[in-house]
């Protein structure tokens, strides 16, 4: 195909120049953008749109950035590669803000990443309630994070270990001889310490509940270390009578309560197993001082409109906004004064409540608001953190910066969506320029110009398709995207005549968890079920959690994970560290009961958009299980029988095969001294990843390392071994031709690890009666991708499954049997079923915030799948 014309910009000083761009998959890539605009990036899934966008334009804005910047200073900063381009011109400084499954450790809360939480310990500090007498604190005072803030028996973590005596004291009726103490150790040591207690008069063969309340109290909590006399091969009695004469000891011993035993081993053992064992009796309780809020005591004694500084950042972001915008009254009075407020104080407060007002609109327009100060960054989603980062930028008030977001609309009701269209029009009016890749059609169509890439995935794709504004893309005959921006050619979206009749059903009863309290509702079985509202009102919770833990607790149905779905997947590392396990939240529980219709449901299959690995070594043949096919096939070849190597010969994991120089990784890191560690392909296997000996057995011609480099597309065309077709169409049928069989995990986005793991279960023989539960399957998915993976789910509720999403594309909902609209609002004003019934009967739903959303793509599907001359006659 033709490399399609730069565009109208090019001569025009205004616009980004870019000149043969190769990275990745783009075939020398000539194109102009304009600056000062709103630009979408589309394209098909995997046709290059993040190579042009961030691989190669915010690449090489950072490369020229950084060349400014002392060699000490970069190595602190986090880079990306080189981008293979001839030339790039007109090109302003980048931010990049692109969907991330992590956000920083756990003290990192929205409060501190939004900097909001800086104006509200100030407004703490300056206009906050005191207790009589007590001095104003600072804003530093109201912080966790500091020493001056955090309480001090807990250190700002708000929780403490205990080891309580039920878990030292599994069980009171046993003696210490028998083994009372559990959390004692066993062999030597046990001995030695249960001889001190002989030697301090306790009788070892009495029941321990038997002993005195005192006695007990002191064997297990005492913080002392005696010296103790110890009596080999002797009775109780005759010890005491030793002790008694003051008899010359075996030996010495030092006696050391269970509690202490506890603490001191988890803390200092060098043994992994023994820090393991002593974790075992340890508990994380709220600290006893400041009940878990993590202050010290003088600051919440300081309140603001009755809340102290904990329980105001524990409200959500809205509430916050209400609660200060009072102080703008020029009649405000705080609560709990009754002395008028001074005009200092009153001027600093509306200064102050101004400033928190402003920087929370953002976050309200992005459909934040349901968030709380508090929150802890990890546990948001991707598109809520790159939406808080977008709102963060709104405020930072930059101009002539290049924005370069990664579908801010992911995760986004379509409510919202309006919103975040209106931040992106306040970016190009503050004079900046905004690219962002994208799959919503509604925000692509609010772009000024659209550069759209493919015309296909992969090798398929990486060239212009057009470049221009929205109405021009009508003529672009290559372009998919146009067919569903414009409803034309074959987009009719695989639309079904009829939907499916439920027979039966699951009944969730009185279920409670995170802002879902006390919900009822009826889930229908044999049909696909389409979970909607705005963004935070519970979807996720009720699906992902409350449902599986609910079925799981009957211990009925096999409820799988997302590894037993796929098989190869790395469970993630536990956390390292004291503070990290005070500081990881505590484990949330379902509430409630579950009614399911007998023997309609013996498989629970969740499908989520967690990793699939963490390391590179896995990676999406592996996962699926496709490699072990493809090592048997290597291992089956006559000079690979001739040699006598086995299937293992051909895994990077093994020494026998694998690279003796990197061993199996393909890369070495190369320390720069002043300069970021960089990654370079390993010298002796070129990257390969494997040794020499075993990249001479070729299969049709092809190593195990060229079949790793294939995209599943091309080893598709390439294989006819059944199995190995069967793992490679299940790819290709959500939508992950591109990917090459050897990508690794790290570098898969939650939507594409969460399609690997449904291609693992698509690939299984479907046998009925499987429930599966899906979080946004179509997030970060092209609309023609979409929709291929919306007909494999139909597929599977035709085969006798049920299916349930939670999704925000009208056009996947429009095609669903059953509609559950959450809602009304997010956070605390979500949780509740505001419609429920087929797609129409939701679509008029006077409550339903989706509902003209849904409706309107009801009329277009209508549209789309009515015959020609009904289409005109309707037009006329």
């Amino acid at each position: 195909m033709e490399q399609a014309d730069p565009g109208t910009p090019s001569a025009d000083t205004g616009s980004v120049r870019i000149r043969g761009a190769r990275t990745h998959n783009l075939a020398n890539v000539d194109v102009d953008i304009p600056r000062d605009a709103i630009v979408a990036f589309t394209g098909v899934s995997g046709s290059g749109k993040s190579s042009l966008a961030f691989a190669t334009i915010y690449a090489e804005s950072q490369r020229r950035y950084f060349e400014s910047v002392a060699p000490y200073a970069r190595r602190l900063m986090s880079q990306v590669s080189a981008p293979d381009v001839d030339a790039i011109d007109g090109l302003p400084p980048a931010v990049a803000l692109q969907q991330q499954r992590s956000g920083g450790n756990a003290r990192s809360t929205v409060g501190s990443a939004t900097t909001i939480a800086n104006v509200v310990r100030m407004m703490m500090s300056r206009v906050g309630t005191y207790r009589d007498g007590a001095p104003m604190l600072l804003a530093e005072d109201f912080s966790t994070n500091t020493v001056q803030g955090a309480c001090p028996e807990c250190h700002g973590l708000g929780q403490v270990y205990d080891v309580p005596e039920s878990r030292m004291v599994p069980d009171s009726s046993l003696s210490i001889r028998d083994g009372a103490l559990a959390a004692w150790p066993s062999a030597w040591h046990g001995q030695q310490l249960r001889d001190s207690l002989v030697s301090l008069g306790y009788d070892v063969d009495m029941p321990w509940r038997e002993i005195s309340r005192a006695r007990r109290d002191w064997a297990l909590y005492t913080r002392e270390t005696p010296q103790v006399p110890v009596f080999r091969e002797l009775t109780p009695r005759q010890v005491w009578a030793a002790v008694e004469r003051g008899d010359e000891p075996s030996y010495m011993s030092s006696f050391v309560g269970v509690q202490r035993y506890v603490f001191d081993t988890f803390a200092n053992s060098k043994s992994a197993r023994m820090r393991e064992r002593a974790g075992s009796f340890m508990v994380s309780v709220a600290c006893s001082q400041c009940h878990g809020k993590r202050l010290k005591q003088e600051a919440l004694g300081v309140t603001f409109e009755g809340y102290d500084v904990t329980e105001l950042s524990a409200l959500p972001l809205e509430d916050i906004a209400a609660l200060i915008e009072r102080v703008l009254d020029p009649s405000w009075e705080p609560l709990a004064e009754s002395a008028p407020v001074a005009p200092e104080r009153r001027l600093a407060a509306q200064r102050l409540a101004k400033e928190a007002l402003s920087r929370i609109a953002p976050l309200a327009d992005l459909g934040l608001g349901y968030l709380s100060l508090d929150r802890s960054t990890p546990t948001l989603s991707s598109g809520e953190l790159q939406r808080m980062r977008l709102a963060t930028q709104v405020l930072s008030q930059l101009f002539g910066v290049v924005f370069v977001l990664d579908e801010p609309s992911a995760g986004l009701h379509p409510a919202d969506t309006e919103a975040l269209v209106g931040v992106l029009s306040s970016l190009k009016s503050a004079g900046n320029t905004v690219f962002l890749v994208e799959h919503s059609l509604d925000v692509i169509r609010a772009a000024d110009w659209i550069v759209d890439i493919g015309p296909g995935a992969g090798a398929s794709g990486g060239t212009v398709v057009y470049s221009g504004e929205l109405d021009g893309l009508r003529e672009a005959e290559e372009s998919v995207t146009r067919d569903y921006l414009f409803d034309e050619g074959d987009a009719s979206h695989d639309a079904r005549p009829v939907r499916r009749s439920p027979d039966a059903q699951i009944e969730l009863v009185d279920v409670t968890r995170n802002n879902v309290a006390g919900l009822s509702v009826s889930f229908p079985l044999g049909v696909l079920t389409a979970v909607t509202g705005v963004s935070g009102s519970g979807k996720s919770t009720l699906v992902t959690r409350a449902i599986p833990e609910l079925l799981s607790a009957e211990g009925e149905v096999d409820a799988e994970t997302d590894t037993d779905a796929g098989g190869v997947g790395e469970a993630d590392a536990p956390a390292e560290g004291t503070s990290a396990l005070l500081l990881s939240p505590s484990p949330e529980h379902t509430t409630g009961r579950v009614i399911v219709a007998d023997d309609r449901i013996r498989r629970v299959v969740q499908v989520s958009q967690s990793p699939i690995g963490r390391t590179p070594r896995s990676n999406v043949a592996t996962y699926t299980g496709l490699f072990d096919r493809v090592r048997r096939l290597f291992a089956a070849t006559p000079e690979a029988r001739r040699r006598r190597y086995g299937a293992g010969r051909f895994s990077f994991n093994r020494p026998s095969g694998r690279c003796p120089t990197c061993k199996g990784e393909g890369t070495m890191e190369i320390e720069l001294l002043f300069l970021p560690t960089v990654q370079a392909p390993c010298e002796e296997c070129g990257g390969t990843r494997f040794n020499a000996e075993t990249l001479e057995i070729e299969l049709d011609g092809r190593t195990v390392a060229d079949v790793l480099a294939m995209s599943v597309t091309a080893a598709r065309a390439t294989f006819d071994d059944p199995e190995l077709v069967r793992h490679l169409d299940a790819l290709i049928d959500v939508g992950l031709g591109y990917v090459s069989l050897g990508q690794p995990a790290t570098e898969l986005s939650g939507g594409e690890a969460q399609r690997v793991k449904l291609a693992s279960e698509l690939r299984r023989a479907l046998t009925g009666d499987t429930l599966y539960l899906l979080d946004e399957p179509t997030s970060g998915l092209h609309p023609a991708d979409a929709d291929r993976l919306l007909r494999h789910l139909q597929h599977l509720v035709d085969a006798g499954n049920t299916v349930i999403v939670v999704e925000h594309d009208m056009r996947i909902i429009a095609q669903a049997d059953w509609v559950i609209d959450l809602g009304p609002g997010a956070g605390d004003a979500g949780g509740s079923v505001v419609a429920e019934g087929t797609p129409e009967s939701v679509a008029a739903s006077p409550e339903s915030r989706t509902a003209p959303y849904l409706a309107a793509a009801l009329a277009r599907r209508t549209s789309a799948t009515q015959p020609p001359q009904f289409a005109r006659a309707s037009a006329r």
